[in-house]
């Protein structure tokens, strides 16, 4: 059976950080940032948004163009490793506001056969989710789902990885016979489990963290003191009982040039798999390549090697040679020139670039950065009327932690009449540019009150007062 990708819809946050800006705060020339990693702009969340309303609102925005029908839709699968919750999904989240949305035209809990669950691998979650529902889809007759990817990329403040923050949710509608994409069903695969990037439970002692303010402090508190303390507060956080202390940070522990290898590692191991299953020659079957993007350039980076196995046996590696020589001894230096060559240039001109640049706008966006790359790519083509009519993409998926995916698909012939109500890039220059004091606030929640625009949903509150209801999210709607 023909299933794949029939429409796209997408949400991007409406504020924004020129990376000239953040770039002269931190005292790093632009033009490296820029030319180096394809970084211009950075996609910021206001004080009122987080991963359950960026999916709610693509969720909304495809019922909304595409007119599709709560009843059709067996499955909305959310792929996303920013949950605002430790058990209820944050589909779930997105799913009520979206029948919230429907109830007029359809009554209430219009979908309520609908099957809505998280799925979690790092930057990979929303692509195994994707990959769970097309088997889904074949496996019955007329069956819809969707996927959305949605996430908050975070890092701390001065790190090397706060250059590369974005945000926002890409959703898809699959189902057979699509009119944008249709996905084989072959898939590389290769998993190993490493320690590259992750976000662990941290734990404090509450006894030590007393000890030490009170220090601070010019005080000094023994153990009854601090238990006669504890015991007199009215305070939730400082009268809880347990010794430890558990806390949550979106930012991630990492180590980016490990990572980095671990992308490579895992993508050529996955490479290798597809080709196992369906022989291929990447260079001669693929016409583009879309990747996960943990920033704009990295994909044409971290598939070099692979580029350089698959020309060793064309008749193109003697015209690389004869641009930049044999190897010699100083092989960093040959593989760097290889990099640069004329040869390599193009490929990445002919088969990656349009699908970077809305990367360059947006950041890194975890779960939905392949998706904005794919999206990426057909507004590119659309808008240079490039006709990507049977073309077929190679989509080449990561997640730290670690997993990689290589699938491919054919572009049908309906793809530009089926994106063409679509506007990422006209959206993206609508956007609020907000500066440096204003990011730096948001990132530690230092506001409570959005910064710009009103969007069609956003977080309400978070429950405080009621007791069976603390921490639960409520979200509005714009109408």
């Amino acid at each position: 059976m023909n299933v794949g990708i029939d429409a796209i819809s997408y949400y991007v946050p409406r504020l924004y950080l020129e990376m000239s800006d953040l770039a002269e705060r931190r005292g790093i020339p632009y033009e490296k940032l820029k030319f180096g990693l394809g970084l211009e702009q950075m996609a910021v969340p206001d004080a009122n948004e987080d991963a359950a309303s960026f999916a709610a609102n693509a969720l909304i925005r495809l019922f909304n163009d595409q007119q599709l029908d709560p009843a059709k839709i067996g499955r909305i699968y959310l792929g996303t490793e920013s949950a605002v919750d430790g058990s209820k999904p944050t589909a779930t989240y997105a799913m009520g506001s979206l029948e919230d949305h429907l109830s007029a035209q359809f009554g209430p809990r219009s979908l309520k056969h609908c099957d809505v669950v998280d799925m979690t691998f790092a930057c990979i979650g929303a692509v195994d989710a994707m990959q769970n529902c097309l088997d889904w889809v074949r496996a019955g007759q007329d069956r819809q789902a969707i996927v959305i990817a949605s996430d908050v990329s975070k890092y701390e403040l001065n790190s090397t990885g706060e250059y590369t923050q974005g945000a926002g949710a890409v959703a898809v509608l699959l189902r057979s016979n699509p009119r944008i994409l249709s996905i084989d069903d072959s898939w590389g695969v290769a998993t190993q489990s490493v320690g590259d990037f992750f976000k662990p439970r941290r734990y404090f002692d509450r006894n030590e963290l007393l000890e030490d303010m009170a220090a601070k402090l010019n005080g000094a508190m023994d153990a009854e003191s601090i238990e006669n303390l504890l015991g007199d507060t009215n305070s939730e956080f400082w009268s809880e009982k347990a010794q430890i202390f558990e806390l949550f940070k979106e930012e991630p522990v990492f180590d980016g040039q490990y990572s980095n290898q671990c992308y490579s590692d895992r993508i050529t191991e996955a490479f290798a798999h597809f080709n196992q299953q369906q022989p291929t020659d990447f260079l001669k079957d693929w016409d583009h390549l879309v990747f996960h993007l943990p920033y704009a350039y990295h994909g044409r980076r971290i598939v070099f090697d692979n580029w350089l196995s698959w020309i060793s046996s064309k008749p193109s590696y003697q015209d690389l040679l004869v641009e930049i020589g044999e190897q010699g001894e100083d092989k960093k230096a040959w593989l760097k020139a290889a990099s640069k060559s004329t040869l390599y240039k193009t490929f990445v001109k002919e088969k990656i670039a349009m699908g970077e640049v809305a990367s360059s706008a947006i950041g890194n966006m975890y779960t939905a950065s392949i998706f904005m790359s794919l999206l990426s790519l057909f507004q590119q083509a659309s808008l240079g009327d490039h006709d990507l009519s049977e073309k077929t993409i190679g989509l080449i998926a990561y997640g730290s932690g670690s997993k990689s995916k290589v699938f491919q698909g054919r572009v049908m012939e309906g793809w530009k009449t089926a994106t063409e109500i679509l506007s990422l890039f006209q959206d993206l220059s609508t956007r609020t540019r907000i500066d440096v004091d204003t990011y730096e606030k948001l990132h530690l929640r230092q506001l409570t009150e959005a910064v710009g625009p009103a969007d069609q949903v956003t977080l309400d509150k978070i429950e405080t007062e009621v007791e069976t209801r603390k921490g639960l999210r409520t979200y509005s709607q714009f109408q």
